[in-house]
């Protein structure tokens, strides 16, 4: 990855517990960022990891990687702000360790962005896009019951809130996740209300997915989670903790071909 003093790109992924997933992912990601003409850095947080997931990330990555530890497991909505708000790219992408989305789809997200979208969310409910392994039977109906009482509850129309492939420009990226208090799953639907409040550009577009069945996911302890996250959410939008500021923009939510 090339060096400079502000990354074009940032990517950031969450990981707790993954060291046997992460050097794949890291090598895959160096790689990636290697080809490419702009500067780039690459975060890995490992979120309270008991394992060598830290140490395997650093090997996997030497110089090219940046690796976060906190000292315990806070969860993926925590450790994604802490990578977040670490970052020094222009644009800010967050991807789970698998890679389910392929890491070359970040271009596309990044024309949408330079189109003038201050965050870019990837779908897999959007009709062109392209999912190639689906997830077990239980978790697709968790995430399509969870993303309709999210939307009613929060009120927005986001096909897929859920989905871990998410690119903000760098100033969204700090105003969101600088307000952002959800340490755990549902932290997703936080980031969009947020976003909502503060009248961002907000775009949606269809993915490439290949679900990774090493999930962490509990369907129902974590589905009770979300419910309570969902409430957390409006409790603290009812404190004013969302609130916006002058420097936000027009509301613009759209999908992107």
């Amino acid at each position: 990855m090339q060096q400079s003093a502000r990354p074009h790109l940032s990517i950031v992924v969450p990981a707790f517990n993954e060291a046997a997933r992460v050097g794949a992912c890291v090598e895959r990601a160096t790689a990636y960022l290697a080809a490419r003409p702009y500067a780039s850095e690459l975060i890995i947080v490992s979120d309270g990891s008991t394992d060598a997931t830290a140490q395997i990330a650093r090997e996997a990555g030497r110089e090219r990687v940046q690796v976060i530890e906190t000292p315990t497991n806070r969860g993926k909505g925590f450790a994604v702000r802490t990578g977040v708000l670490a970052a020094a790219g222009s644009q800010v992408l967050f991807s789970d360790v698998d890679f389910s989305t392929p890491i070359d789809e970040v271009e596309r997200f990044l024309a949408a962005i330079a189109a003038g979208f201050d965050v870019v969310v990837g779908s897999r409910a959007l009709p062109d896009s392209d999912v190639r392994v689906r997830q077990a039977w239980w978790r697709q109906s968790m995430g399509r019951t969870f993303n309709h009482i999210a939307r009613a509850a929060i009120g927005f129309e986001m096909r897929d809130t859920q989905c871990g492939f998410k690119c903000f420009q760098r100033d969204a990226a700090r105003a969101i996740f600088s307000r952002a208090r959800i340490d755990r799953y549902a932290f997703d639907v936080e980031l969009l209300w947020i976003a909502q409040r503060l009248k961002l550009r907000v775009g949606e577009l269809p993915v490439i997915w290949a679900d990774d069945s090493h999930s962490k996911v509990h369907p129902i302890r974590d589905s009770l989670r979300m419910l309570v996250d969902l409430a957390a959410i409006r409790r603290h939008d009812a404190r004013g903790a969302y609130e916006s500021s002058p420097a936000t923009g027009a509301s613009d939510q759209r999908g992107l071909a």
